[in-house]
């Protein structure tokens, strides 16, 4: 991805960050939260253990595993400020400040060390980073050896007419949503044109192995609107 692309995902983020919330309830049909529970109840978070969530966003992630670990470390990182903000605004309100620290920070290319974490998440940010495979390979980097790489995305539903509906609210329905509620139509254009650049269900799994997971176990979820997958990185 050439730095003016770059530059155009980053003024993105900060230019939706006040209405992100409510346009995600919009974008996943306000599935997302149950598809959050899932994943948790998959990962099974231990009290203590820590975590670092990528692409945190406004970060009900990163909140929900704080929760989870209720004493262990999280960490949220995005590149956006705008996002932390308001997300910081939220773990202000839970009363989490001790436990969540936030970073502004390339998901690329992070600032930690080798095998920091029981769990590296990232939702619904893969499919806006420049090179997945990088990203993955980071992620299987500051995971602790047994901690898990888990990722929860929008997919490619292969039924049809499902599918056909499906593409038809993301490419025409959901620009117009984002104009009339959010008053960004070009920003809501550019994410469906995302998610058709991005990797179905099964070509996200052998990207996973790539880089360097195993028992990697992959989930469609809402008939494939999105699709969860988990790995786990090798004890030495």
């Amino acid at each position: 991805m050439e730095a003016d692309s770059k530059q155009h995902v980053h003024a993105v983020f900060e230019s939706i960050a006040p209405k992100y919330d409510l346009m995600n309830d919009l974008l996943s049909m306000r599935r997302h939260k149950a598809w959050r529970k899932f994943t948790m109840k998959k990962m099974n978070v231990q009290p203590g253990q820590t975590a670092l969530d990528l692409c945190c966003g406004t970060c009900d992630w990163t909140i929900a595993l704080a929760k989870a670990s209720g004493s262990g470390q999280i960490t949220g990182l995005d590149f956006s400020q705008n996002m932390l903000d308001v997300g910081a605004a939220k773990i202000k309100e839970e009363n989490l400040e001790r436990q969540i620290k936030l970073v502004q920070g390339n998901a690329m290319e992070l600032p930690f060390e080798d095998n920091s974490f029981d769990y590296v998440t990232i939702g619904f940010g893969l499919r806006n980073v420049p090179n997945y495979l990088q990203v993955l390979k980071e992620m299987e980097r500051v995971v602790k050896p047994g901690g898990q790489v888990v990722c929860l995305e929008l997919s490619k539903p292969g039924w049809q007419p499902f599918k056909a509906v499906y593409y038809l609210y993301f490419q025409q329905i959901l620009p117009l949503l984002g104009k009339l509620v959010a008053k960004r139509f070009k920003e809501y254009k550019w994410l469906p044109d995302s998610l058709k650049q991005f990797l179905d269900l099964k070509q996200l799994s052998e990207l996973f192995q790539k880089a360097g997971l195993h028992n990697v176990k992959a989930y469609a979820l809402f008939g494939g609107v999105a699709a969860l997958h988990i790995g786990k990185k090798e004890n030495n």
